[in-house]
């Protein structure tokens, strides 16, 4: 097998393990505010603050792994962000909570960007939907696992002790990382000569001119740029509802018991990593047969237009499980535009592939952030919680109208 493939594996777990640590607050969101004396709204502040962090280190931390290689930058990211999930379980009131969940963002930053930047460097074109699908389906599943895991592990160790596990995970992880990981498959010791010539000759090939990688102004000032910025928003927008606020609000909605609303919730995003799934494969298929536009263009339309329909529909339903149904097809839409999303960062991106991915990445986790935030205010303000899906379905049209006009034909590196 090729070991290309067990590097799948590994980013694999990264992504799962990502996810599980970024989830398991809103399952603690009970024991928390019972235990800090936190209301609904700050709540979302403390879920927001993630995001800004998130968001606000993502560029600077693409521009790393460009610079100085996925390899050591992964390596530290998940230390770091692992450090202060242990750290998040320390926390004795509003304000410690809010310093280590925006720390405990920006270390998370450098994630996706990095893997994005050895994707780059070890995977065929033909191979990066699917890839970069695998590695997002199981930040899917690793959110999903995360309600039912953290519903047990809270029982069996208090939720600060949770987060104490955690980390501890994320920690022996980062070494593995390193001691495993090359960031040229040429320079890994178990990867063949045959194997590194074949990923040599099919991966994109990369500008060797000496200039410096494009600046942030000159990523930022590409209209191509912009507009993956403005539909990746739209697509965290919806996303982040079920890592924030899905758990809370099928358990207060439908008077579900905590394992009850875990389970339910976890459904949707099986969905998203269904949707992963199926747009990573359709990705690469279309890209053989109909070229590099329509295979980033199609399956990210598609996507947003189910995500549309699934907002919409889920609040006509009468019962929870009419709802999640439709909030699964919403969220299996929503994935589907991340293959097409990545793979078109590191189309235009080329040596700055990371740095490409990672403003993307930071204008979706504003959208993230507003998210946190306009769910409880919106539902405060309105009494309800419908013009909160209203407002995400009109995004994802917006969306739509995007990617009617990006061409991964313009690259920027």
């Amino acid at each position: 097998m090729p070991k290309r493939y067990l590097l799948v594996c590994v980013t694999f777990f990264l992504s799962l393990l990502l996810y599980i640590d970024r989830a398991c607050i809103s399952v603690a969101k009970g024991d928390i505010t019972s235990d800090l004396g936190l209301n609904d709204k700050q709540i979302g502040w403390v879920l927001a603050i993630f995001t800004l962090g998130y968001a606000l280190a993502q560029t600077p931390s693409g521009a790393m792994a460009d610079r100085m290689g996925p390899r050591k930058v992964l390596a530290v990211v998940v230390a770091l962000w692992s450090i202060f999930t242990a750290v998040t379980g320390a926390a004795w009131n509003f304000i410690s909570m809010l310093i280590a969940r925006f720390t405990f963002g920006a270390c998370e930053a450098g994630a996706f960007p990095g893997m994005a930047r050895a994707s780059l460097s070890w995977f065929p074109v033909k191979e990066r939907g699917l890839v970069t699908g695998i590695n997002f389906s199981a930040s899917r599943l690793g959110g999903a696992a995360a309600l039912p895991l953290m519903v047990w592990l809270i029982e069996a160790a208090g939720w600060r002790g949770a987060f104490y596990i955690l980390g501890g995970i994320g920690v022996a992880f980062a070494a593995f990382w390193y001691f495993i990981f090359r960031d040229d498959p040429a320079d890994h010791p178990l990867v063949s000569e045959e194997e590194t010539k074949h990923i040599h000759e099919h991966r994109q090939q990369i500008s060797a001119s000496t200039e410096p990688a494009p600046s942030f102004r000159t990523i930022i000032a590409a209209s191509q740029t912009r507009l993956a910025m403005v539909q990746y928003f739209c697509s965290n927008f919806t996303f982040f509802f079920c890592l924030s606020w899905l758990f809370p609000y099928v358990k207060e909605t439908y008077n579900l018991t905590s394992s009850e609303a875990g389970m339910l919730a976890a459904v949707p995003l099986l969905g998203g990593a269904a949707g992963n799934w199926f747009s990573g494969w359709l990705v690469d298929r279309l890209f053989v047969s109909k070229g590099l536009v329509i295979s980033r263009r199609l399956p990210a339309i598609i996507g947003f237009s189910c995500a549309v329909i699934g907002l919409l529909a889920s609040q006509q339903m009468d019962t929870q499980f009419g709802s999640i149904a439709f909030l699964t097809l919403a969220v299996f839409g929503a994935d589907m535009t991340l293959s097409p999303s990545w793979s078109f960062c590191v189309d235009i991106g080329g040596r700055a592939a990371g740095a490409v991915s990672g403003t993307m990445n930071m204008a979706g986790n504003i959208g993230a952030f507003a998210t946190a935030l306009a769910f409880p205010y919106l539902k405060d303000a309105f009494g309800s919680v419908t013009p909160f899906f209203y407002i995400a379905a009109a995004l994802n049209f917006v969306a739509i109208i995007m990617w009617l006009r990006m061409d991964g034909r313009k690259e920027i590196g």
